[in-house]
């Protein structure tokens, strides 16, 4: 039997192995976008139209002109950039300190991954009663220390609100940042640092010509999981601001939840499911692109 008809089966073999995991990713993703798409080109509004009326793209015409989606982008796309990129920091950081010999590491580095275990609706409310401009514990803990004369309302002001949202986000998934990017430097060996240090090579040499290749992978991994999850974010900013104040907070995905729950107008709501699945998919893959280049650079 040649060598090409062994790989040839194998293929065939691996396929038909995929195939079911395939078939239920098709159903699980696949079938929802197409059935959001077709309900988009049609007018449904369960409280005046029961019944959908083919509209072609004039959901999407309206979107156009709707101030209150474009400002929703803006809210998520800063939500996402701020959050991500401070995510992105304070894990690499986290994770070169788990990554050194010192007693207590295991007990460390299990303390390390709670927020991220803790469910997002109940910490978000915590840190609602963290930021309350009455009862909350920062605005006594600042009275104390006498850098404020007043409680802030940081709930209740639109950058403030915005601020608190990225602290309680970043607070939340910065251990799933560090667990992966731990992960690639454990597998980086550690006679390459020991050869680099011999050459005369300062840490900081040695942190940007051997772990920042090395681990390339592991933050290209991260940034997209993190950057999708940002971009789609609903219930830490459902609990903590509900889009307030005046929707300075409000994602789109609580644009979305809003348009079909409350309004109940399922085709303007799947336009904006639609559009705002491939500005996702867009944005992850410019970013996907810079970190490829970024790489090879390095």
């Amino acid at each position: 039997m040649s060598l090409d008809t062994i790989r040839q089966r194998e293929q065939t073999t691996g396929w038909l192995l995929v195939m079911p995991a395939l078939l239920i990713l098709a159903l699980v993703f696949i079938y929802p976008i197409g059935r959001a798409f077709w309900l988009s080109l049609g007018r449904q509004n369960l409280g005046t139209q029961l019944q959908p009326v083919f509209a072609g793209l004039a959901n999407y015409t309206r979107m156009v002109g709707d101030g209150r989606f474009w400002q929703t982008i803006t809210n998520t796309t800063i939500f996402t950039i701020a959050s991500v990129s401070l995510e992105l920091v304070l894990g690499m950081t986290i994770a070169l300190v788990l990554n050194q010999s010192f007693p207590g590491r295991g007990m460390v580095r299990t303390i390390a991954i709670i927020p991220w275990a803790l469910p997002t609706a109940v910490m978000g409310l915590a840190w609602t009663w963290i930021f309350n401009d009455q009862y909350g514990v920062l605005n006594d803990i600042l009275l104390r220390l006498g850098l404020i004369e007043q409680g802030i309302s940081w709930l209740g002001e639109p950058t403030l609100a915005m601020v608190a949202l990225i602290i309680a986000d970043v607070w939340k998934t910065t251990p799933f940042m560090s667990i992966i990017l731990l992960a690639g430097l454990q597998s980086i060996p550690p006679e390459l640092y020991e050869a680099h240090t011999i050459d005369g090579a300062k840490p900081w040499q040695s942190f940007t010509q051997i772990t920042l290749p090395l681990i390339m992978p592991q933050i290209l991994i991260a940034l997209l999981f993190r950057f999708a999850q940002a971009f789609g974010m609903f219930d830490l900013v459902q609990v903590m601001t509900g889009g307030g104040p005046a929707g300075a907070t409000e994602t789109v995905s609580i644009y979305i939840y809003s348009t079909v729950m409350r309004y109940l107008d399922f085709g303007y709501g799947s336009a904006l499911v639609v559009v705002t699945f491939l500005l996702l998919i867009t944005a992850v893959a410019i970013t996907a692109f810079f970190l490829k280049q970024a790489q090879k650079q390095l």
